[in-house]
Protein backbone atom coordinates (compact mmCIF):
# COMPACT_ATOMS: atom_id res chain seq x y z
CA UNK A 1 0.00 0.00 0.00
CA UNK A 2 1.40 3.40 -0.99
CA UNK A 3 1.86 5.91 1.82
CA UNK A 4 0.30 9.41 1.56
CA UNK A 5 3.66 11.11 0.94
CA UNK A 6 4.52 8.87 -2.01
CA UNK A 7 0.98 9.31 -3.33
CA UNK A 8 1.41 13.08 -3.31
CA UNK A 9 4.73 12.79 -5.14
CA UNK A 10 3.12 10.55 -7.79
CA UNK A 11 0.32 13.07 -8.27
CA UNK A 12 2.84 15.85 -8.88
CA UNK A 13 4.69 13.68 -11.39
CA UNK A 14 1.49 13.05 -13.37
CA UNK A 15 1.50 16.67 -14.59
CA UNK A 16 2.47 16.79 -18.30
CA UNK A 17 5.85 18.32 -19.11
CA UNK A 18 5.92 21.56 -21.12
CA UNK A 19 6.77 20.86 -24.76
CA UNK A 20 10.17 22.64 -24.62
CA UNK A 21 11.18 20.56 -21.59
CA UNK A 22 10.11 17.41 -23.44
CA UNK A 23 12.34 18.39 -26.37
CA UNK A 24 15.32 18.92 -24.08
CA UNK A 25 14.75 15.58 -22.35
CA UNK A 26 14.70 13.86 -25.74
CA UNK A 27 18.11 15.39 -26.52
CA UNK A 28 19.49 14.26 -23.16
CA UNK A 29 18.26 10.70 -23.71
CA UNK A 30 19.65 10.64 -27.25
CA UNK A 31 23.03 11.46 -25.74
CA UNK A 32 22.98 9.22 -22.66
CA UNK A 33 21.11 6.20 -23.98
CA UNK A 34 20.51 3.30 -21.62
CA UNK A 35 22.91 4.71 -19.02
CA UNK A 36 20.22 7.25 -18.04
CA UNK A 37 18.05 5.81 -15.27
CA UNK A 38 15.97 8.97 -14.74
CA UNK A 39 15.71 12.67 -15.54
CA UNK A 40 14.24 15.21 -13.11
CA UNK A 41 12.97 18.65 -14.12
CA UNK A 42 13.05 21.23 -11.34
CA UNK A 43 13.92 24.83 -10.53
CA UNK A 44 12.51 28.31 -10.99
CA UNK A 45 11.20 27.62 -14.51
CA UNK A 46 9.11 24.72 -13.22
CA UNK A 47 7.75 26.87 -10.38
CA UNK A 48 6.92 29.83 -12.63
CA UNK A 49 5.86 27.95 -15.76
CA UNK A 50 8.24 30.13 -17.82
CA UNK A 51 10.25 28.11 -20.34
CA UNK A 52 12.45 31.00 -21.45
CA UNK A 53 15.90 31.31 -19.97
CA UNK A 54 17.68 28.18 -18.69
CA UNK A 55 15.73 25.07 -17.69
CA UNK A 56 17.14 22.89 -14.90
CA UNK A 57 17.51 19.12 -15.07
CA UNK A 58 19.15 16.38 -13.03
CA UNK A 59 20.25 13.35 -15.02
CA UNK A 60 20.69 10.22 -12.88
CA UNK A 61 22.85 7.52 -14.43
CA UNK A 62 23.90 3.96 -13.64
CA UNK A 63 27.47 4.45 -14.85
CA UNK A 64 29.17 7.82 -14.87
CA UNK A 65 31.34 6.82 -17.84
CA UNK A 66 28.16 5.92 -19.70
CA UNK A 67 27.26 9.61 -19.88
CA UNK A 68 30.65 11.06 -20.77
CA UNK A 69 33.42 8.66 -21.79
CA UNK A 70 35.91 10.26 -19.42
CA UNK A 71 37.36 8.45 -16.43
CA UNK A 72 38.71 11.72 -15.02
CA UNK A 73 35.25 13.32 -15.10
CA UNK A 74 33.72 10.16 -13.62
CA UNK A 75 36.18 10.27 -10.72
CA UNK A 76 35.50 13.97 -10.15
CA UNK A 77 31.75 13.34 -10.14
CA UNK A 78 32.13 10.38 -7.81
CA UNK A 79 34.16 12.47 -5.36
CA UNK A 80 32.10 15.66 -5.61
CA UNK A 81 28.72 15.21 -7.27
CA UNK A 82 27.09 16.47 -9.37
CA UNK A 83 28.91 17.57 -12.50
CA UNK A 84 27.20 20.38 -14.41
CA UNK A 85 26.76 20.97 -18.13
CA UNK A 86 25.17 23.67 -20.27
CA UNK A 87 23.10 22.58 -23.24
CA UNK A 88 21.64 24.46 -26.20
CA UNK A 89 19.10 22.61 -28.37
CA UNK A 90 17.34 24.01 -31.49
CA UNK A 91 13.56 23.75 -31.30
CA UNK A 92 10.90 25.21 -33.58
CA UNK A 93 13.12 28.04 -34.72
CA UNK A 94 14.29 28.86 -31.20
CA UNK A 95 17.22 27.86 -29.01
CA UNK A 96 16.33 25.97 -25.85
CA UNK A 97 18.84 26.26 -23.02
CA UNK A 98 19.38 23.93 -20.09
CA UNK A 99 21.64 23.54 -17.10
CA UNK A 100 22.11 19.82 -16.58
CA UNK A 101 23.48 18.26 -13.40
CA UNK A 102 24.69 14.67 -13.71
CA UNK A 103 25.29 12.17 -10.91
CA UNK A 104 24.85 8.49 -10.15
CA UNK A 105 21.40 7.35 -9.12
CA UNK A 106 22.88 5.69 -6.02
CA UNK A 107 24.68 8.93 -5.15
CA UNK A 108 21.38 10.76 -5.43
CA UNK A 109 19.67 8.33 -3.06
CA UNK A 110 22.46 8.71 -0.47
CA UNK A 111 22.39 12.50 -0.74
CA UNK A 112 18.78 12.68 0.47
CA UNK A 113 19.44 11.03 3.84
CA UNK A 114 19.03 12.90 7.10
CA UNK A 115 22.51 12.06 8.41
CA UNK A 116 24.40 13.61 5.47
CA UNK A 117 26.33 16.87 5.87
CA UNK A 118 25.43 18.16 2.39
CA UNK A 119 22.09 19.99 2.52
CA UNK A 120 21.88 21.04 -1.12
CA UNK A 121 20.28 18.06 -2.84
CA UNK A 122 17.59 17.12 -0.34
CA UNK A 123 16.67 20.82 0.06
CA UNK A 124 16.41 21.22 -3.72
CA UNK A 125 14.20 18.17 -4.21
CA UNK A 126 11.87 19.01 -1.37
CA UNK A 127 10.74 21.77 -3.73
CA UNK A 128 8.46 21.03 -6.73
CA UNK A 129 9.99 18.55 -9.14
CA UNK A 130 8.73 16.49 -12.06
CA UNK A 131 9.95 13.09 -13.15
CA UNK A 132 10.68 13.84 -16.81
CA UNK A 133 11.86 10.30 -17.60
CA UNK A 134 12.25 6.96 -15.88
CA UNK A 135 13.87 4.09 -17.73
CA UNK A 136 11.59 1.52 -16.12
CA UNK A 137 9.40 0.96 -13.07
CA UNK A 138 12.39 0.04 -10.88
CA UNK A 139 14.07 3.35 -11.69
CA UNK A 140 10.85 5.24 -11.02
CA UNK A 141 10.42 3.53 -7.65
CA UNK A 142 14.03 4.25 -6.67
CA UNK A 143 13.77 7.94 -7.54
CA UNK A 144 10.39 8.27 -5.86
CA UNK A 145 11.83 6.74 -2.68
CA UNK A 146 14.78 9.16 -2.83
CA UNK A 147 12.54 12.21 -3.36
CA UNK A 148 10.30 11.06 -0.52
CA UNK A 149 13.41 10.68 1.62
CA UNK A 150 14.45 14.23 0.69
CA UNK A 151 11.08 15.55 1.86
CA UNK A 152 11.28 13.54 5.09
CA UNK A 153 14.77 14.82 5.77
CA UNK A 154 13.64 18.41 5.20
CA UNK A 155 10.59 17.95 7.42
CA UNK A 156 12.71 16.60 10.29
CA UNK A 157 15.01 19.60 10.07
CA UNK A 158 11.99 21.90 9.84
CA UNK A 159 10.71 20.46 13.13
CA UNK A 160 14.11 20.89 14.80
CA UNK A 161 14.83 24.40 13.45
CA UNK A 162 11.32 25.82 13.32
CA UNK A 163 9.15 27.34 16.05
CA UNK A 164 7.81 25.44 19.07
CA UNK A 165 4.43 25.54 17.31
CA UNK A 166 3.12 27.16 14.18
CA UNK A 167 1.55 26.66 10.77
CA UNK A 168 3.01 24.35 8.12
CA UNK A 169 4.16 27.48 6.31
CA UNK A 170 6.12 28.63 9.40
CA UNK A 171 8.09 25.39 9.42
CA UNK A 172 8.87 25.37 5.70
CA UNK A 173 9.96 29.02 5.76
CA UNK A 174 12.25 28.31 8.72
CA UNK A 175 13.68 25.32 6.87
CA UNK A 176 14.43 27.15 3.61
CA UNK A 177 15.89 30.17 5.42
CA UNK A 178 18.26 27.77 7.18
CA UNK A 179 19.27 25.94 4.00
CA UNK A 180 19.94 29.19 2.10
CA UNK A 181 22.05 30.42 5.01
CA UNK A 182 24.00 27.16 4.98
CA UNK A 183 25.02 27.61 1.33
CA UNK A 184 27.27 30.11 -0.42
CA UNK A 185 24.58 31.89 -2.43
CA UNK A 186 23.96 35.36 -3.75
CA UNK A 187 20.32 35.21 -2.63
CA UNK A 188 19.39 36.32 0.86
CA UNK A 189 18.03 33.84 3.40
CA UNK A 190 14.63 35.54 2.97
CA UNK A 191 14.53 33.80 -0.42
CA UNK A 192 12.99 30.89 1.51
CA UNK A 193 9.77 32.89 1.91
CA UNK A 194 9.30 33.29 -1.85
CA UNK A 195 9.97 29.58 -2.40
CA UNK A 196 6.98 28.76 -0.20
CA UNK A 197 4.88 31.50 -1.82
CA UNK A 198 5.22 29.83 -5.23
CA UNK A 199 3.44 26.68 -4.01
CA UNK A 200 1.83 27.55 -0.68
CA UNK A 201 -0.99 24.99 -0.93
CA UNK A 202 1.49 22.26 -1.81
CA UNK A 203 3.66 22.94 1.22
CA UNK A 204 0.62 23.17 3.50
CA UNK A 205 -0.44 19.70 2.36
CA UNK A 206 3.08 18.24 2.48
CA UNK A 207 4.22 18.67 6.07
CA UNK A 208 1.88 16.32 7.95
CA UNK A 209 2.43 13.29 5.63
CA UNK A 210 6.17 14.04 5.66
CA UNK A 211 6.28 14.10 9.47
CA UNK A 212 4.21 10.92 9.60
CA UNK A 213 6.55 9.15 7.16
CA UNK A 214 9.63 10.43 9.03
CA UNK A 215 8.11 9.43 12.39
CA UNK A 216 8.28 12.92 13.82
CA UNK A 217 5.81 13.03 16.72
CA UNK A 218 3.49 16.03 16.65
CA UNK A 219 0.08 17.21 17.72
CA UNK A 220 -2.54 19.15 15.78
CA UNK A 221 -3.68 22.16 17.83
CA UNK A 222 -6.96 22.40 15.88
CA UNK A 223 -6.43 26.04 14.85
CA UNK A 224 -4.17 25.38 11.89
CA UNK A 225 -1.08 25.18 14.08
CA UNK A 226 1.11 22.14 14.61
CA UNK A 227 3.45 21.29 17.47
CA UNK A 228 6.34 18.83 17.06
CA UNK A 229 6.73 16.87 20.30
CA UNK A 230 10.48 17.40 20.67
CA UNK A 231 12.42 17.71 23.88
CA UNK A 232 14.64 20.75 24.59
CA UNK A 233 17.62 18.40 24.41
CA UNK A 234 16.60 17.25 20.92
CA UNK A 235 16.30 20.85 19.76
CA UNK A 236 19.72 21.74 21.19
CA UNK A 237 21.28 18.73 19.49
CA UNK A 238 19.57 19.69 16.21
CA UNK A 239 20.85 23.28 16.40
CA UNK A 240 24.38 22.04 17.03
CA UNK A 241 24.21 19.51 14.19
CA UNK A 242 22.90 22.19 11.83
CA UNK A 243 25.73 24.55 12.75
CA UNK A 244 28.17 21.90 11.50
CA UNK A 245 26.24 21.64 8.25
CA UNK A 246 26.39 25.40 7.81
CA UNK A 247 30.16 25.42 8.17
CA UNK A 248 30.54 22.41 5.88
CA UNK A 249 28.08 23.74 3.28
CA UNK A 250 29.96 26.92 2.42
CA UNK A 251 33.23 25.01 2.03
CA UNK A 252 31.47 22.45 -0.15
CA UNK A 253 30.09 25.22 -2.39
CA UNK A 254 33.59 26.63 -2.86
CA UNK A 255 34.93 23.17 -3.72
CA UNK A 256 32.17 22.71 -6.30
CA UNK A 257 32.96 26.08 -7.87
CA UNK A 258 36.63 25.10 -8.19
CA UNK A 259 35.65 21.74 -9.70
CA UNK A 260 33.24 23.46 -12.12
CA UNK A 261 36.09 25.63 -13.43
CA UNK A 262 37.62 22.44 -14.85
CA UNK A 263 34.59 20.22 -15.53
CA UNK A 264 31.65 22.50 -16.49
CA UNK A 265 30.93 21.21 -20.00
CA UNK A 266 29.63 24.11 -22.09
CA UNK A 267 30.38 26.51 -19.26
CA UNK A 268 31.90 29.10 -21.57
CA UNK A 269 28.74 29.26 -23.67
CA UNK A 270 26.64 29.50 -20.52
CA UNK A 271 28.63 32.47 -19.24
CA UNK A 272 28.51 34.18 -22.66
CA UNK A 273 24.74 33.74 -22.75
CA UNK A 274 24.39 35.11 -19.20
CA UNK A 275 26.58 38.06 -20.15
CA UNK A 276 24.46 38.87 -23.20
CA UNK A 277 21.19 38.41 -21.29
CA UNK A 278 22.17 40.77 -18.48
CA UNK A 279 24.34 43.35 -20.25
CA UNK A 280 23.40 43.13 -23.93
CA UNK A 281 27.06 42.56 -24.82
CA UNK A 282 27.74 39.72 -27.26
CA UNK A 283 31.32 38.50 -26.95
CA UNK A 284 32.95 36.22 -29.52
CA UNK A 285 35.83 34.05 -28.32
CA UNK A 286 38.70 32.65 -30.34
CA UNK A 287 39.17 28.86 -30.54
CA UNK A 288 42.18 29.18 -28.21
CA UNK A 289 40.12 31.08 -25.62
CA UNK A 290 37.47 28.38 -25.72
CA UNK A 291 40.04 25.63 -25.21
CA UNK A 292 41.75 27.50 -22.36
CA UNK A 293 39.10 29.55 -20.55
CA UNK A 294 41.07 29.84 -17.31
CA UNK A 295 44.29 31.00 -18.99
CA UNK A 296 42.41 33.47 -21.16
CA UNK A 297 40.22 34.81 -18.34
CA UNK A 298 42.38 37.92 -17.56
CA UNK A 299 42.34 39.05 -21.20
CA UNK A 300 38.60 38.41 -21.51
CA UNK A 301 37.89 40.39 -18.34
CA UNK A 302 40.01 43.29 -19.63
CA UNK A 303 38.11 43.25 -22.94
CA UNK A 304 34.74 43.18 -21.14
CA UNK A 305 35.81 46.15 -19.03
CA UNK A 306 36.72 48.12 -22.17
CA UNK A 307 33.30 47.24 -23.63
CA UNK A 308 31.58 48.51 -20.51
CA UNK A 309 30.07 45.11 -19.66
CA UNK A 310 31.69 45.10 -16.22
CA UNK A 311 32.91 47.84 -13.91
Amino acid sequence: MTDPLSTQIDQEWDTPLPAPATALVAALLAHGGDSVAAVLFYGSNLRSGDVDGVLDFYVLVDRLTGWRDSRALAVATRLLPPSVEYWEVPWQGHTLRAKVAVMGINQFARATRFDGLDTTIWARFTQPVMLAHARDEDARAMVRAAVAQAVMTASRWAALLGPADGSARDYWEALFKATYSAELRVEKASRGVSIVDHAADRYNALLVPAWAAARVPFEDLDDGRLRPLLSPAARRHGASAWAWRGRFGKGLNIARLVKAAFTFTGGVDYLLWKLHRHSGVRLELTPWQRRHPILSAPGILWKLKRMGAIR
